[in-house]
């Protein structure tokens, strides 16, 4: 019987190295690899022409604001910027309207996102002050994590009671992903900004509002509780350098404490903030430039394991509000790879450490099934690159609800020509398919 798809000539970055080799796709799984498979019968035959061929993007850190928030984004229209940037599965954060805070909701978001996503999916439990037994009871095949905002949130999912923290980091029967800022140390510094500004506070005070010291005590007091409790934890958008010595080096898959860092902590620091104001104001903040290069040194040390996005859409009428009245949070799944392989061109990464980083070690920390390498029986989510072309980025290109990037102008080195989820072509260079969609993601728990 004829295969689904046959890719030939293509260049494989997969598992720390560059080989040229063809793939050949059935029914939604790779079946062979090899340097000449151009004999094999398959429906459709993609002549790669070169071209580099990469395991999709898992983003471990996305916010898609469905249910609820859908005015900002929805698991249909941010799924398909995901895909147009090479993000092939997503894991979604909890802080919607209702918050992902039981067992129903978790599934209920399942269900909005099948026969919708053009991605793969899979959800964060929220944790909160009080839901220590919903959290007990979860499966750990259910739930991609448990998402722990340790400050820097509102309502029932801020976690602010040390006996709460304690009991969830005991007694999660999976991974715990936390967002790390000390809420009392903000709020200290948001008076003092007051005081100075009053409501006109500048957008170039965020990183001293949401400032190093804040991050660092909140992320100590995480890593003491993993190492006191024997918790797996994952720490996501790290933004400083005073953080990067809470963790090792090292291979992902020896570690019980692992770090994360987002593209654009990678790609703007607080020089961008005259230009861009509330473009990049995020939390944690983009902060200074020494921060960000030891970030970068950190991801190529292999103390940072994981590049993910945060993408966080709002739109464009809510970030023109003043810092106290501008919501913070970037949309970046359309553009993250292209930053990364952008940053490979000039020398900052090389291609099999950006692979590793955003596909190999996400799925190897969540566990995540069958996926993230190009490997025989794997699922075929796959992204054809071009390193040798560019792209721009213009409002009329965004695939965002929102309608707004903060690198609009920018032109990258490379460009995102096909992408693939579970062996069906769902970006074509220039368009979203609509007649394919991702599965939801298991896990080998």
């Amino acid at each position: 019987m004829s295969a689904d798809l046959l890719i030939v000539n293509a260049r494989l970055v997969n598992e720390n190295t560059e080989t040229s080799a063809d793939v050949l796709i059935k029914d939604g799984r790779i079946v062979e690899i090899g340097p000449d498979l151009q004999g094999r019968e398959a429906k459709t035959v993609v002549d790669a022409r070169g071209r580099h061929l990469l395991p999709g993007m898992i983003d471990d850190q996305v916010h898609f604001r469905e249910p609820g928030l859908t005015q900002k984004g929805d698991m249909r229209t941010e799924s398909r910027a995901a895909v147009a940037g090479g993000i092939t599965s997503f894991m979604e954060m909890p802080n919607v309207k209702p918050a992902t805070l039981t067992l129903e909701a978790l599934e209920d978001k399942y269900q909005r996102a099948a026969g919708r996503s053009a991605a793969n999916y899979a959800f964060y439990l929220g944790a909160s002050n009080n839901n220590l037994d919903v959290i007990k009871s979860l499966n750990p095949r259910q739930a991609c994590g448990v998402k722990v905002f340790m400050g820097a949130s509102t309502g029932n999912l801020l976690v602010d009671r040390l006996d709460a923290l304690e009991g969830i980091f005991a007694e999660s029967p999976i991974l715990i992903a936390t967002h790390c800022e000390d809420t009392p140390m903000i709020h200290a510094n948001e008076k003092l900004a007051r005081e100075k500004y009053g409501d006109d506070v500048p957008m170039w005070e965020h990183p001293n509002i949401r400032s190093a010291e804040a991050c660092y005590a909140s992320s100590s007091l995480a890593v003491s509780l993993a190492k006191k409790t024997g918790a797996k934890l994952h720490v996501l958008h790290l933004t400083t350098a005073k953080e990067m010595e809470l963790f090792t080096c090292g291979d992902i898959n020896h570690k019980q404490i692992t770090a994360e860092a987002c593209v654009h902590h990678l790609w703007f620091n607080s020089d961008d903030y005259a230009a861009l104001g509330a473009g990049i104001k995020c939390n944690p903040a983009v902060k200074t430039p020494l921060d960000q290069a030891a970030i970068v040194q950190a991801v190529k040390d292999d103390r940072i394991d994981v590049i993910a996005t945060d993408h966080a859409p709002h739109t464009a009428e809510e970030k023109q509000g003043s810092y106290f009245h501008s919501p913070a949070g970037l949309p970046l799944v359309q553009h993250a790879m292209l930053s990364l392989l952008d940053q490979v061109k000039r020398g900052i990464f090389d291609l099999p450490l950006i692979v590793r980083k955003t596909s190999h070690a996400v799925a190897d920390r969540y566990q995540v099934a069958d996926r993230g390498y190009i490997r025989e029986g794997y699922f075929a989510d796959l992204v054809l690159v071009d390193m040798e072309a560019s792209t721009t980025v213009r409002k009329d290109n965004l695939l965002y609800k929102c309608g707004w990037s903060p690198y609009e102008g920018v032109t990258f080195g490379a460009s995102i020509d096909m992408t693939w989820v579970n062996g069906n072509l769902v970006w074509d260079g220039k368009h979203v398919t609509d007649s394919a969609f991702g599965q939801r993601l298991d896990f080998n728990r």
